[in-house]
């Protein structure tokens, strides 16, 4: 059946690889695929939902919405909103990453990267580098994070308050800043459209800490899935960092998301940062799994 988290049984049919013209057809389709890992699919969910709500959210044209099926049985998902990269979800084997790669090789030889579990990104990219020559890179290793609980912690002085306009410009700063240091071989978003976005979301929520009248640090929730929300990016600025704000920040738009009715919480870390695993993991958060980001050079 269609739709199902079974894998499909031994010695099924070839893998059929199906387009979806909407977020819709797919979620009809994969819906329970992706919802039977929804930690490990926040991302793929997120994207959905934001081009469900609407179509042009990321302006690059045409969304890549894709089901791999073996013997009716889905296996595997992959989305792309240009110019970024396509999203793999998790692959129930190997040379569906291969099957992907060769379906975008029909549509384009240029791909800004990949992201996915690691095994299947670098599959990916060994591919799309035999049949593009591009050459690829990991440029960001990072691990998925969930939590049903978030802790505050003691110690660090102000509070948090909601994004008001007036905020803006400081954002923007925090947003380009965040990007210029966390996200610089990265495939990333540019700070205006993301918080559009954001501001459209009806599940999204900007925090700003605040401390003696000075915004010192900031987290975002939005995006959800169907019974979590993704929380990111987080940024303090440099002077203002090792006072405990940004664990602070965390885990209060943690538990205001949960407050508003979702299960879970979950965030992305960067690997080579162990200081904020350090962070996120004291106020609740467990890692979930790893995935690589790769970008690609022609």
């Amino acid at each position: 059946m269609v739709g199902t988290p079974l894998r499909a049984p031994q010695g099924a049919p070839l893998i059929e690889l199906r387009r979806c013209a909407t977020a819709d057809e797919l979620l009809a389709l994969a819906g329970e695929f992706l919802a039977a890992r929804e930690a490990e699919h926040n991302l793929v969910f997120g994207i959905l939902g934001t081009i469900r709500r609407d179509p042009d959210a990321y302006g690059g044209g045409t969304p890549y919405l894709a089901v791999a099926l073996r013997g009716g049985y889905v296996a595997g998902v992959a989305v792309r909103t240009p110019p970024w990269g396509p999203v793999l979800s998790e692959l129930d084997e190997p040379a569906l990453a291969d099957a992907f790669a060769d379906d975008f090789a029909m549509l384009t030889d240029d791909l800004a990267g990949v992201l996915g579990r690691k095994d299947a990104a670098a599959r990916f990219a060994a591919r799309w580098s035999r049949l593009t020559g591009a050459s690829g890179r990991v440029v960001m290793e990072q691990r998925v994070h969930a939590t049903a609980s978030a802790a505050m912690p003691d110690g660090a002085s102000g509070s948090g308050r909601r994004y008001a306009e007036t905020d803006r410009e400081v954002v923007l700063e925090g947003l380009d800043a965040f990007a210029a240091e966390a996200l610089p071989d990265a495939p990333h978003d540019t700070s205006e459209p993301w918080l559009e976005r954001r501001l459209s979301d009806p599940d999204g929520e900007i925090l700003l800490w605040e401390d003696e009248g000075r915004p010192v640090s900031l987290a975002a929730s939005g995006t959800p899935t169907p019974t979590g929300i993704r929380v990111g990016p987080v940024y303090t600025p440099l002077d203002c960092r090792r006072r405990g704000y940004a664990e602070a920040v965390t885990a209060e738009v943690t538990s205001r998301a949960l407050a508003r009715g979702r299960r879970f919480s979950f965030l992305f870390t960067d690997l080579a940062n162990p200081t904020s695993n350090a962070i996120y993991q004291r106020i609740g958060y467990r890692p979930v799994c790893d995935v690589d980001q790769w970008a690609f050079t022609r």
